[in-house]
């Protein structure tokens, strides 16, 4: 019996693990911290217990996004018929809910658990940057839901456009625990917007086939593959422009990390566009999330430099 008992433990453990995808845990308060350093940077009065709170905050709130997306689809989830990016995200290879390793409630009930836990952390930051937090938190969460509901339906990728703004504003949460709304969050956003819809393309012709079996109406659903990659390739495009825009408010010193951002990118484009294939793009995948990182950090090191030593960042 305690076999079987210790089993069964480990068993809900990995599948929580998997929900989570607590294996990529770390990267989202690194990317939430990028917007947070920032602010420290340009805005001053940089403490440590703030950044402690931002590293949970991001954490704790990503983490809730990602419960939700598998409770909106846990019905959907069942129709998979190919494992790349499931085996990708999930380091035991199982969506947990589909599979009825972790109950619709217990997901649910740890969702409710995360946004409570991140949503007393921004209660315990000064106003009103508690109240930007707070409202991008239900933003966010709303779109995300959005974005899982309406493209099951839709003839225009609007769950894609909009849908990614979440995404995008991630990093602007972090800025606004200490900043206020500007020109900074602006700029930030429009980097990174473009960036997220080129991330998305690729997630989606990866996943091809299992939306199509889902219903889903993924950009690659919607445009094929030749599509898909031509949507990959102008948000990349654009994003090109809107980073120039972003490294040039902010001063030359972040420019190393994002040409090795851009170089990585443009890796990836060519793969995707000469491969034509989810196996090609799947090769290059990791090309977009280490990208993602080489920029956050830059942002990251680059403010703490600026804290340090007293190098002006922004206007």
């Amino acid at each position: 019996m305690n076999g079987e008992a210790k089993a069964g433990s480990s068993s809900l453990i990995r599948a929580y693990i998997d929900l989570t995808r607590l294996h990529f845990g770390f990267a989202w308060p690194i990317l939430f911290c990028s917007g947070l350093m920032l602010a420290f940077a340009i805005e001053g009065d940089f403490d440590w217990l703030t950044l402690f709170k931002g590293v949970l905050i991001g954490f704790l709130g990503f983490e809730a996004g990602l419960v939700l997306n598998d409770y909106v689809d846990r019905e959907l989830d069942k129709k998979d018929i190919e494992g790349s990016l499931t085996n990708y995200w999930r380091p035991f290879k199982e969506r947990p809910l589909a599979s009825g390793l972790i109950s619709s409630r217990q997901a649910l009930t740890l969702f409710f658990i995360l946004v409570a836990m991140t949503v007393l952390l921004i209660l315990t930051l000064p106003y009103p940057n508690s109240l930007y937090l707070l409202v991008l938190l239900v933003y966010c969460y709303s779109v995300e839901y959005f974005y899982q509901v309406h493209k099951r339906k839709q003839t225009r990728p609007i769950a894609q456009l909009l849908g990614r703004t979440d995404f995008a504003l991630f990093p602007v949460a972090g800025f606004l625990m200490v900043g206020e709304p500007g020109m900074t969050i602006l700029l930030y956003f429009l980097y990174f917007y473009p960036f997220a819809e080129a991330h998305l393309g690729a997630n989606d012709l990866i996943d091809a086939e299992n939306d199509k079996a889902r219903g889903m109406r993924s950009v690659t659903v919607l445009f094929g593959v030749a599509g898909t990659a031509r949507w990959v390739l102008l948000f990349t495009a654009v994003h090109f422009v809107t980073a120039t825009i972003f490294v040039a408010y902010l001063g030359w010193y972040v420019l190393i990390g994002f040409v090795i951002g851009f170089a990585l990118l443009v890796i990836a484009n060519r793969a995707i566009r000469k491969g034509m294939t989810p196996q090609a793009t799947m090769k290059v995948l990791p090309l977009f999330h280490v990208t993602m990182l080489v920029y956050s950090l830059t942002l990251i090191i680059v403010a703490a430099l600026s804290i340090h030593y007293g190098v002006d960042l922004g206007p």
